[in-house]
């Protein structure tokens, strides 16, 4: 199963280099969810704490401001906000 990546605070070449700051973004309040991956997703978050642990026993993955985060396609997995959440994000 693949995983997700999470690189904590790239550089700003790095971002430049994706376009993130062209991407759009997503908010969400405190809260729990499952979410479900159709596509991959890279996101980059801009303020928040999220943990997401997939489906089936996988490891829990935290993840906050600065980070850059890539969901493979396919992964089904449980979002635990905890604080108010807000991402740049591409999908596929």
């Amino acid at each position: 199963m693949s995983t997700i990546k999470v690189e904590h605070h790239p550089t700003e070449e790095q971002l430049n280099a994706l376009g993130v700051s062209g991407w759009p973004t997503w908010s969400k309040e405190v809260s729990v969810f499952p979410w479900h991956f159709g596509e991959q997703e890279i996101a980059y978050i801009l303020q928040g704490e999220v943990t997401v642990t997939p489906d089936g026993g996988g490891d829990p993955v935290s993840f906050g401001k600065g980070d850059l985060v890539i969901f493979p396609a396919g992964l089904s997995c449980k979002w635990n906000v905890k604080q108010a959440l807000r991402k740049h994000y591409q999908l596929g």
